[in-house]
This record gives structure tokens, C-alpha cells and sequence, in this order.
């Protein structure tokens, strides 16, 4: 029993726990989420920075067929083919695919649009500098748009442009018109005058005469102004009347400066689709006067019995 109570006492305890470090996957995880919120913002910063032109050219891009791509030729029947177009009718154009070239749609480029603001400068400065036509720079508005460069000259509840339901000319409109005209000759694009109408109803008493004719005889007297003030009478591409179906003032159909005339410069891309399309209407328009060939007729060379 001595010999036990001298004995040492030995006190036996585990080591410690070591504590397990995180490991570094998580840094990797959040790098990588980083990278790509990086890559996003700056990718919405390009797509910003892009004129919409550029965006147009490159979607068309995309949208180019992959035979068009492969193959060559600027739709999907044109390529190195022996036969461009194959089945039945090897020149069949129906439901054809084009390609998407920016060229070949002739967009406005930027030399384009610098012309029209250009061109909206000088306008500007022109009617600024002239003590007769300054009273009226409150009626005059230019901007650009989609189409191009828009001139409205508005009315005034004071101060008509025109006769009351007529579309005599007011002496301070020829002057506006002239010098627009003039202003207007030194760009080679084409032009839209349109004529509109507030909603009161036409009283000039002749039957059949509404706004209509009211708004379309006034545009087209605008057009003589404009020609008569040195503008190409060829680059005049249209003349229409719009009546009171596009109004400056929404929410007032009765708003003297709904009674207008719009001059638009057209930018290239929409000037030569008009074109196009104006060329199509007369070819259909040729084709429904021709009619069917008379059974009466003969061919050439031949006599009927």
C-alpha cells in the first residue's frame, strides 16, 4: 500500500482538435463570378456604344443563310451551283433568302447623317440671319429622325400659313418655302413634302372636298415654293396628304399647329427603298392596265382570217 502511494500519477489527455482551414475553391468560385459580371458590363457597354447602323449590319450578318455563306452569291439561289435556284424552275426567285448585307440595302452611313445635320445647321443659320423670316423661327422645327431630316413649319393661331380652307399660299410661308427650297438643292437626296390638316370638319362648301384634298393641295403647293426657291423638281419624291390622321398635338385634335407642312430629307437607305418600291407600284400598276391578251389578237407577223 506504501509502495503504491509513491507510485506517479499519470494524467493521460488527447491532443488537441486541430481545426481544418478552408480550402481555397471558394476564392476560384468567386473569381470566376467576377470574370463574368466583368465580361457582361462590358459587353452591354459595347452593344451601347454601337450607332444603330453598325447593330443592323452586324444582325444581318447573322442572319446571312448558310448555304448563302458557304456557297457565295448574295441569295440562297445564287452560289457556285450548277443550277442557282434546282427544282422544277432552277430561275425561281419565290421565297428567296438574301443575303444580309448592309451594302446592298444602302443604309444611311455616317457621312449620311453628318450631311443632314449639316444641312439642319445651315437651315438654321439661314432663317437666323435673315431679319424677314427671324418673327417666324417659333413655327419652324427641324430634327432628324429614322426617315432623315424633318422641317415642320407649323401654324399659328395668329399667324396662317395658308388662306382659311384654301391653299393659297400666305405671303411670309412663300418666303419660308423658298428659302427652304434654295437651302434644300445642295444635298443630293430626295424629298417628302407632306401636308396636314387639324380635325375640324372642311366647310368650303364644294361637294366631295374634305381635308383630304385640302391637305393634299396644300403640299403640293408647298412643292411649287419649294421649286420655285431653286429646288430640283426631280427630287421630289412624293406629295402626299395626310389630313388629320398624324397630329402634332395629340391631345388637342383643334390645335392650330396640327395645320402643317412636313419637308422630309430622306437619308439614303429609306430615299432608295421608297424609290424601289414607288418603281414596283408603276410596274404592277403597267401589268393591271394591260390585261389579258385579246382573243381577237394576233400575234406579229401574222394575219387573221
Amino acid at each position: 500500500m506504501k509502495q503504491d502511494a509513491h507510485r506517479p500519477i499519470v494524467i493521460r489527455r488527447g491532443n488537441p482538435r486541430r481545426r481544418d482551414t478552408h480550402g481555397g475553391s471558394w476564392k476560384l468560385a468567386y473569381a470566376d463570378f467576377m470574370t463574368a459580371m466583368m465580361a457582361f458590363f462590358l459587353l452591354m457597354w459595347l452593344l451601347g456604344s454601337v450607332n444603330p447602323e453598325a447593330g443592323r449590319g452586324i444582325a444581318d450578318y447573322f442572319k446571312t443563310p448558310l448555304k448563302t455563306a458557304l456557297l457565295g452569291g448574295a441569295q440562297t439561289s445564287e452560289g457556285s451551283n450548277v443550277l442557282p435556284g434546282g427544282g422544277a424552275d432552277p430561275t425561281r426567285r419565290d421565297g428567296d433568302r438574301q443575303r444580309g448585307d448592309a451594302s446592298r440595302r444602302t443604309p444611311a452611313t455616317a457621312d449620311d447623317a453628318a450631311q443632314l445635320l449639316r444641312l439642319k445647321t445651315r437651315i438654321e443659320d439661314s432663317f437666323a440671319g435673315k431679319p424677314s423670316l427671324k418673327p417666324f423661327l417659333s413655327q419652324i422645327m427641324l430634327d432628324v429622325t429614322d426617315e432623315g431630316l424633318r422641317v415642320q413649319i407649323v401654324d399659328s393661331q395668329n399667324r396662317p400659313m395658308f388662306a382659311r380652307a384654301s391653299a393659297e399660299v400666305e405671303p411670309y410661308m412663300r418666303d419660308i418655302l423658298r428659302e427652304l427650297g434654295d437651302a434644300l438643292n445642295d444635298v443630293p437626296n430626295r424629298i417628302v413634302v407632306a401636308g396636314h390638316t387639324d380635325a375640324q370638319t372642311y366647310a368650303g362648301g364644294e361637294k366631295g372636298y374634305s381635308n383630304w384634298e385640302l391637305s393634299t393641295d396644300r403640299a403640293n403647293a408647298s412643292r411649287r415654293e419649294l421649286v420655285a426657291g431653286g429646288l430640283d423638281d426631280g427630287k421630289v419624291l412624293r406629295v402626299v396628304g395626310m389630313a388629320a390622321t398624324s397630329r402634332f398635338n395629340d391631345s388637342d385634335a383643334n390645335d392650330p399647329r396640327n395645320r402643317r407642312i412636313s419637308v422630309i430629307v430622306l437619308n439614303r437607305r429609306v430615299g432608295s427603298e421608297l424609290a424601289a418600291r414607288r418603281t414596283a407600284s408603276v410596274d404592277d400598276a403597267r401589268l393591271d392596265t394591260a390585261g389579258p391578251p385579246s382573243a381577237t389578237s394576233a400575234p406579229s407577223g401574222t394575219q387573221q382570217p
